[in-house]
């Protein structure tokens, strides 16, 4: 599975995580993923989330690390489709060497997407996240900026981070 959660923290960024073994491995992504073949994003490599964590939505309280809203943004299945001279890489294997493509199976993002692994600003954990130019890529649409509800509830960070506030008073 894959699931893509947006998250309004100390910044609003979008947290993309693809399962590989029992773990879901991160990236922070600011502008969040596009479907643009053109736009080449960012995307911080952060710590591996337990597969639980898949449908947290909800606020992390003040004074933990993430402190915010999060809601799940998009999620679904993906498959794993680096390959290398030809041949399959499994994912451990493709993380490892700093190349990852994956079709994803979701409600907003479709299609083969690509993490390459990348030192631009010095930084060890940066990667880029780049769409493919396949029948997922649309250079109109604009999920990030125009879809920020969650696929699972309906309701945006805004609207969560309400209900918690009215939660925490009654």
């Amino acid at each position: 599975m894959f699931v893509v959660q947006r998250h309004d923290a100390s910044s609003l960024h979008f947290d993309v995580r693809i399962q590989v073994g029992d773990v879901l491995v991160s990236w922070a992504v600011p502008k969040g993923p596009s479907l643009d073949p053109r736009d080449k994003r960012l995307a911080h490599r952060t710590e591996d989330h337990p597969l639980d964590y898949a449908d947290f939505e909800g606020v992390i309280g003040k004074g933990q690390y993430g402190a915010g809203s999060v809601v799940v943004w998009d999620t679904g299945p993906f498959e794993n489709v680096t390959e290398r001279d030809g041949a399959p890489v499994e994912l451990a294997d493709a993380l490892e060497r700093g190349h990852v493509k994956v079709v994803l199976h979701g409600r907003k993002l479709t299609g083969a997407f690509a993490f390459t692994h990348t030192k631009v600003g010095g930084d060890e954990a940066n990667w880029l996240l780049v769409k493919v130019d396949d029948e997922g890529a649309d250079r109109r649409r604009k999920p990030a900026t125009t879809q920020p509800e969650s696929v699972l509830t309906g309701r945006t960070n805004e609207e969560v981070a309400a209900e918690d506030r009215h939660e925490e008073r009654s």
